[in-house]
Formats: structure tokens, sequence, C-alpha cells
């Protein structure tokens, strides 16, 4: 099987130039594209993935919570931001989760093409941005959790009670609540509106 590049965009003509600037970096690899963060999950759970570009902003999903999951999920496979925001914040905090690069959507080809040739060749990339020290201590403490903490951070944050994240978990209330003690404990809050403010860090971009 072809090592695979999956580029993740919900605009057609976005996914057609991130695959012009892929095609040139890696021109014998299969190119996978999908427009949506759910459909980014399953498709690199097929394994033979070498590369993932992913928007902070779709249909299923708004900012760099996706990111955070890919990294957790398949710590492995690279992955480069490609998107509208250049809120510093936002750039930071990618390269905090662990991201390979952050492209703006503004880049020309040539520019895009550039940096997806240093991510290949185990470099990073990204855009100088200036210091955000409180914004990426926030994504390092979120960063510090683990995947089903991560998830049931965000049940929180959505405002479920501990018996509707039992149940859409598929585990008792109690490992609920010994997840949520050890979430409150590894972010350094105490109580479910100090971390549902936390977590707003992940939604930091709102741009397509």
């Amino acid at each position: 099987m072809a090592r695979r590049i999956i580029i993740t965009d919900d605009h057609p003509l976005m996914r057609a130039a991130i695959r012009a600037s892929v095609e040139q970096v890696w021109p014998d690899h299969d190119i996978v594209e999908v427009s949506g963060a759910a459909s980014a999950q399953r498709a690199v759970m097929d394994g033979q993935v070498e590369l993932v570009t992913l928007d902070l902003h779709m249909a299923d999903s708004a900012g760099l919570g996706p990111l955070l999951d890919l990294r957790k999920s398949h710590p492995a496979v690279p992955v480069v931001v490609i998107s509208a925001s250049d809120d510093p914040r936002v750039i930071s905090g990618a390269r905090e989760l662990g991201a390979s690069g952050f492209i703006p959507k503004t880049a020309s080809l040539e520019e895009m093409t550039g940096a997806l040739a240093l991510v290949q060749s185990g470099d990073l990339s990204f855009p100088e941005v200036a210091d955000e020290g409180d914004s990426d201590d926030a994504i390092v403490r979120l960063a510090s959790l683990t995947p089903a903490q991560t998830r049931i951070l965000q049940f929180v944050a959505q405002g479920l009670l501990n018996k509707q994240i039992a149940y859409e978990m598929d585990i008792s209330e109690a490992t609920v609540k010994a997840h949520i003690t050890a979430i409150f404990r590894r972010l350094g809050v105490t109580n479910r509106t100090q971390a549902t403010l936390l977590a707003q860090h992940l939604d930091a971009s709102g741009a397509v």
C-alpha cells in the first residue's frame, strides 16, 4: 500500500490548491481529500499516512480541538495546519500542541510548497509570531491530558452532566467523576466553569 497524504478542508478550491503543492513535494504518494475532522480521523486510522493537512474551521469543527485529537490518537503522524487565521495565539497553540507546521491560506503556491518541503525534510515551518505566554501555558496544560480526559473536557465544555458523559462514552458515572477530578488537577482549576474557560483556548480560531 502506497503512503498517503490526507488533505482536510471543506472548500474544494482550497483542497485543489493544497493538492497542487502536495503533489510537488510527495509526487509518488496517494492523496486522500476529506472535508471534515471526523473524516480525517477515520482516514488516519487506515494507516500508511505520511502527513495530514488540517483546516481549523470546518462544518464539524472549529479551533484547535481536532489537532489535539490527532496528536493524541496518532502522535507519529505529522500534521500541518493550513488556516485563514493569522492570530498569534492560534499559531503558537498549534506549535505547542505538536503541529509540524502552520501555513496561512494567503500563502502563494510557491510558499506553501516550500513550507511543506521543510516539513517533508523533518523541519518545522511556522510564521514568526509575538510571544503569547499565557495562551501557551494553557495549551501546554491542555496537551497534558490523556485522550479520554480531553474528550471528557470537551463534553464538560458543552455543558453535559456526568451521567450524560457516561452515556456518551459508555463508562460508569464514577469513572467520569474520577476523570474530572484528574482533569481539574492537571489543569490547575477547581470547577467546571474554570475548566470550560481554559478549554476555550482550543477554540481560538473562528476563521475559515
